[in-house]
């Protein structure tokens, strides 16, 4: 049941990835791999306030491993911003490939640790 969960749940990750990239860039443009970054960021969120309601809020773990690794793998893309930024490279554009690759892992990082905390701080801040 599990498997069949997490294959369910990446699918509509990668839909909605899909979906909302698709939009950021019709909005802005392709200058800047803006809407890879804005799904990195905000799936990295998502995935820490389930990790945060696992380990502070007494979640069952079958909630990471559907949500987590299902919808939030199927919807953040570390592959795609590793292209982009090759791409960025190739394209003498340096300093944007350098921003792409630093911002997506920092943002990222803060992100996962700031869902964290704010279920830790929602849960009364002790785990369970």
């Amino acid at each position: 049941m599990t498997v069949a969960a997490v294959l369910l749940a990446g699918a509509l990750g990668a839909v909605v990835r899909f979906v909302v990239d698709g939009e950021v860039t019709a909005r802005f443009g392709r200058p800047f791999p803006l809407g890879t970054l804005i799904v990195n960021v905000s799936g990295s969120f998502l995935l820490g306030i389930l990790a945060g309601l696992v380990l502070f809020a007494g979640r069952p773990a079958e909630w990471q491993a559907v949500a987590g690794t299902g919808f939030c793998g199927g919807y953040t893309t570390f592959s795609n911003a590793s292209v982009q930024t090759v791409r960025l490279v190739q394209e003498g554009r340096h300093r944007a490939a350098a921003a792409n690759a630093g911002t997506t892992v920092i943002a990222s990082v803060l992100a996962c640790a700031g869902g964290l905390a704010l279920v830790w701080a929602a849960s009364g801040g002790s785990s369970v």
